[in-house]
């Protein structure tokens, strides 16, 4: 790693998980300017592709996941911490499943799954999108089915 100072060569002086074990942060020091700085190294789904309803694959696009829950919580009392968190566990879930290509429907399915534990409005606002609700009766039935979980 270079020093965003001078661009000379760095070494680490400590190291630890960050972020609940998400992360790993890196205190680093320039061995010519002497500037101290912090890094973190997370991981990331690289190589996923995400087969689409039509057919077409894509690469995976995590502030493509972020934006859309971002829209279903809107205005929920979720900080970014818990957002955070959640977003970690989806992605953790989508790694655990071992496959360079992921149905977009697999997606959703874990989406909903944590946001309906999460927060019920927000799992059925990302519902109505996923699901493609087109009238009030497939809200209510969606409502029922939570209400019976």
């Amino acid at each position: 790693m270079n020093c965003p100072i001078c661009k000379s060569i760095t070494r680490v002086t400590n190291s630890r998980l960050a972020e609940e074990g998400r992360a790993i942060k890196r205190r680093r020091e320039c061995l010519k300017c002497g500037q101290r700085f912090t890094t973190y190294e997370k991981v990331t789904l690289v190589d996923l592709r995400v087969a689409k309803r039509r057919g077409v694959t894509q690469p995976y696009y995590r502030h493509k996941l972020e934006s859309g829950l971002r829209k279903a919580l809107e205005k929920r009392p979720i900080n970014e911490e818990q957002f955070q968190r959640l977003m970690f566990m989806i992605e953790n879930d989508l790694m655990n499943l071992r496959k360079e290509i992921v149905a977009s429907e697999q997606i959703g399915r874990i989406v909903l799954e944590h946001l309906r534990q999460l927060d019920k409005v927000a799992y059925l606002r990302f519902a109505s999108i996923y699901r493609n609700f087109r009238s009030t009766k497939a809200f209510e039935k969606e409502i029922q089915r939570l209400e019976k979980d």
